[in-house]
């Protein structure tokens, strides 16, 4: 039997820093969503409550081209 699993929503607090897997500010972060830099939102939740998929983020933080330029690549 296949059980289905429903995909996780982080919500921005759980996606920038300083806690979270993207260490960038929350401008920052609002401005590669628009220009496509980061993953569009996956969901609204109502009002201005936005959520984006764990697995988006995950890829993102994992990726080699975002990877370098968190860990000092090029100033």
């Amino acid at each position: 039997m296949t059980s289905y699993q429903r995909p996780r929503l982080l919500r921005l607090h759980q996606i920038i820093a300083p806690g979270g897997p993207i260490p960038v500010s929350r401008s920052t972060w609002l401005e590669g969503v628009r220009t496509g830099r980061f993953p569009q939102r996956a969901k609204s939740l109502g009002g201005r409550i936005a959520a984006w998929y764990s697995e988006d983020i995950d890829r993102l933080a994992q990726s080699p081209a975002y990877s370098s330029k968190v860990e000092g690549g090029s100033k």
